[in-house]
């Protein structure tokens, strides 16, 4: 009887690290436009997360990647979200075209 026991706690404990690694690879990380500015400035995830950013106050902003491995933007908006996920390693300088000095660095790895 304690041999099936033995056997299920360790494909439990399998079962755990599978999930955990599945998890760490679909994080979700926020980042706000508010204020003219992005909060935070600077956020490092690993490969296969996905960033949404989400639009708060009054004023309207986009997301724009300026330099780094995968170019992309998403449209001028004043509320919502916009999500990526990023699949490509490496360092995203991202803007907002409307305001000049908001800036952000993101970087996958």
């Amino acid at each position: 009887m304690r041999r099936p026991a033995v056997v299920l706690s360790g494909l439990t404990a399998a079962t755990i690290s599978a999930v955990l690694a599945v998890s760490a690879f679909g994080a979700t990380k926020t980042i706000a436009l508010k204020d003219d500015q992005f909060a935070p400035k600077t956020v490092t995830v690993t490969k296969g997360s996905t960033v949404r950013w989400v639009w708060k106050g009054k004023a309207p902003h986009n997301v724009t990647v300026v330099s780094g491995p995968v170019k992309f933007s998403s449209k001028t908006q004043t509320k919502g979200s916009f999500s990526k996920m990023l699949m490509k390693k490496g360092v995203y300088k991202i803007v907002c075209t409307i305001h000049p000095g908001m800036n952000l660095t993101l970087k996958v790895k």
